[in-house]
């Protein structure tokens, strides 16, 4: 039996990788995952492909996800937080307004069902900085398949 778990999120307008990342970074989130960078972009075949870069690129990483020749396509960056040792995937779809989360490194679970993931935990500290950046809202999900 697997599960989906993912939140949702909705902006006002469209966004940018580096104001989403630069946002969740005051609640100490970062690009940089213990094995470096990890980040990809939809390609013509209509799939992501993943690829990893050292800890001391993510500027580079990120201009090139809000570059113009990303625009229109699905992409992808790990987020990091350390002083939790938890984080997961943002993916940014092609319109910019919607960015799914989905909890995949070192998963909180919940102390009452470990089964289930403690999506509160990653909603506290992920919606302050998003919010003022133009979030309009989100749906966060836990379902087994």
């Amino acid at each position: 039996m697997s599960r989906t778990v993912d939140i949702e999120f909705t902006f006002r307008s469209p966004i940018t990788v580096s104001s989403v990342v630069e946002s969740l970074s005051q609640s100490g989130w970062s690009p940089t995952e213990p094995l470096g960078i990890s980040y990809a972009r939809e390609g013509e075949d209509g799939d992501l492909g993943w690829e990893s870069a050292a800890p001391d690129s993510s500027n580079q990483v990120i201009t090139f996800l809000d570059s113009p020749q990303s625009q229109g396509h699905v992409v992808g960056i790990s987020i990091y937080n350390q002083e939790a040792d938890t984080g997961g995937l943002l993916l940014f779809f092609a319109d910019r307004t919607q960015v799914s989360f989905s909890p995949s490194i070192n998963r909180r679970k919940l102390a009452v069902a470990e089964e289930m993931t403690d999506l509160p935990w990653y909603l506290d500290r992920m919606l302050p900085g998003l919010y003022v950046t133009g979030l309009l809202g989100y749906q966060a999900q836990d379902i087994s398949d």
